[in-house]
């Protein structure tokens, strides 16, 4: 893995709020750590790509801290735990990597590569986030799974995968709760959004401003879930009550 780091803008009072956004390279990432530093947030970005995130961190008004590596990999929580120790600390943390590839043979590489991400990297860096809401006392964990979570589908690792992410954020909501930890986790559930992973999809697609401008107020509302765009809500309930037949022929 390589990894970068970078700051920039200067020093911060304690009334600034911070968020980090875990996948910032593109699609809803970038779009949310746009809409995130014009309400004020000093910001932390991951991804892969680091020229991606250098451009990105060039753009925003606020200070910018960036880490470049990949959720899967051995360094991953480390280099989480350095981005927020360079921040500070942390109000709100979005994990956004995730990946999703058409796997119609039912290869195991690209179901290996759609777990270790999805799974196994989601909930790696929710758990440094956290460790680091729970020493703060307050925080707010924000993940994106999508509205395939719902039912699984012929796209099976990405499906499952998208359910466990929510199945996760449920089970640290509930645990907040019972050990009154203060600290807020919102599952935010897309349709179609227009990125790479919607693949020229038609159907209802929200451009990223739009999809993170709905998660943006999302997270200041401190909702449980989100469904996004807001009219997914009534595909939701469709698939939530849609027989298994049905089901099976339209997918």
């Amino acid at each position: 893995m390589t990894a970068a780091s970078g700051s920039r803008g200067g020093s911060s009072v304690s009334s600034v709020k911070r968020c980090v956004i875990v996948g910032a390279t593109s699609g809803i990432g970038r779009a949310l750590a746009q809409v995130f530093a014009e309400a004020g947030y000093e910001i932390g970005i991951t991804g892969r790509r680091a020229e991606l995130l250098a451009s990105l961190a060039a753009e925003l008004p606020t200070r910018c801290c960036t880490r470049c590596f990949d959720v899967c990999g051995d360094d991953a929580m480390a280099e989480m735990t350095e981005l927020i120790a360079e921040l500070g600390t942390v109000d709100v943390v979005v994990v956004n990597a995730g990946v999703g590839t058409p796997n119609r043979s039912l290869a195991w590489p690209p179901e290996q590569a759609t777990i270790d991400t999805n799974v196994v990297g989601f909930a790696a860096m929710c758990n440094v986030a956290w460790h680091q809401f729970t020493k703060q006392g307050h925080g707010h964990l924000v993940g994106i799974s999508s509205i395939l979570a719902l039912r699984g589908g012929p796209n099976c690792a990405y499906n499952a995968s998208k359910a466990f992410a929510s199945s996760y954020l449920a089970g640290l909501r509930s645990r907040s709760k019972k050990y009154k930890l203060g600290i807020d986790v919102t599952d935010i559930k897309p349709g179609f959004v227009d990125t790479a992973l919607a693949k020229g999809t038609l159907f209802w697609v929200a451009t990223p401003d739009k999809a993170a401008r709905q998660i943006f107020a999302a997270v200041e509302a401190k909702r449980n879930h989100a469904y996004i765009t807001r009219r997914w809500r009534l595909i939701a309930w469709l698939l939530k009550l849609m027989p298994d037949g049905l089901y099976n022929r339209i997918n």
